[in-house]
């Protein structure tokens, strides 16, 4: 397996954008296919090759921040695989800051941690040893100056949900990171899946124009989204669906509803090697869009009208920073 950029697409401010979408909107996806997906991602032995890859690209840009978080929550830490990039992006200039890890998928009861999703005597737990994971309704408002989620946000059925929980979690003056997968993912696989009538290979997923709005929907201040393709080729048919797998699944509502067919598999498999056919070294690629974001929690503004209501925590940074 290999990987390239191929280009940067663009980079956009919404911190102007009109009409954001309804802070409740979801994505039209099957909610129990989506949790199996979350749920074999997290009890996975490691994080795919393609987000810790995505993860060094975007600790990266981590340097043009000049703010040095003390506490950093790490949003889907186990899929995600940033946690390497992260104590590497901080290792110099002070102590190094305390990370977090967020795990939304089954939650516990109140007030526990989300225990490992392997036993306790595993070897790879060792070598990854870290704080016990959080559920996202026990985590404490403003408990962080970073927020960083890596390629988690495809996979919820409400982003805008997703992206409220992260401003909650900020302090004032911290900043969010995020990527996540664009809507430009897969043309290849798409184009075999509507050649054979197959239905959607996969769910349908946000422009990173309607995530800067849901940004903007949610009080961050100043937000920037830009994204990338990255190209990854396989030498072999199996090989590529092997880790299409291990990237996700299928979720839409018009999928295949049956189960499929060793001999379905078997055209699959036979329209992946058509695709090395289109490639100059004979190697099977496909194209996954990237995008990112950052946004920063600004403090909070009392809004003029007959009756107006102030979380009392966001008072008191008000009347703190007016005392200065």
């Amino acid at each position: 397996m290999g990987a390239r950029p191929v280009n940067i697409l663009g980079r956009m401010d919404f911190s102007g954008s009109p009409n954001p979408p309804s802070a409740g909107a979801r994505r039209p996806v099957q909610s129990a296919a989506l949790a199996r997906v979350i749920g074999r991602l997290q009890h996975a032995e490691g994080p795919p090759w393609l987000h810790t890859e995505v993860a060094r690209r975007m600790a990266e840009r981590l340097s043009v921040i000049k703010l040095r978080p003390q506490v950093i929550l790490d949003w889907e830490a186990r899929a995600g695989g940033g946690r390497q990039a992260l104590l590497a992006a901080y290792a110099g200039g002070g102590s190094p800051p305390q990370v977090l890890p967020v795990e939304s998928f089954q939650a516990p009861a109140a007030g526990a941690a989300i225990p490992s999703a392997r036993p306790w005597w595993s070897p790879s737990r060792w070598r990854r040893a870290g704080p016990p994971a959080l559920a996202p309704a026990h985590v404490a408002a403003g408990t962080a100056q970073l927020v960083w989620s890596n390629m988690a946000l495809h996979a919820q059925e409400d982003p805008s949900a997703a992206i409220a929980q992260w401003h909650r979690a900020l302090a004032v003056d911290g900043f969010l990171m995020f990527s996540c997968l664009g809507p430009g993912s897969l043309p290849e696989l798409r184009s075999l899946y509507a050649a054979k009538t197959w239905g959607p290979p996969m769910a349908p997923l946000v422009d990173m124009h309607d995530l800067g709005d849901m940004l903007v929907a949610a009080g961050f201040a100043d937000p920037v989204m830009d994204q990338e393709q990255i190209v990854l080729t396989w030498a072999d048919a199996t090989a590529c669906l092997d880790e299409l797998r291990t990237l996700g699944a299928n979720a839409d509502l018009q999928r295949f509803a049956g189960l499929r067919t060793p001999r379905w598999r078997d055209q699959l498999l036979e329209g992946l090697r058509q695709i090395s056919a289109h490639t100059s070294d004979g190697r099977i690629a496909l194209t996954f869009e990237v995008a990112y974001g950052h946004a920063f929690r600004p403090p909070a503004r009392a809004r003029v009208a007959a009756e107006s209501r102030v979380d009392l925590a966001d008072f008191r940074a008000m009347a703190r920073r007016q005392h200065r």
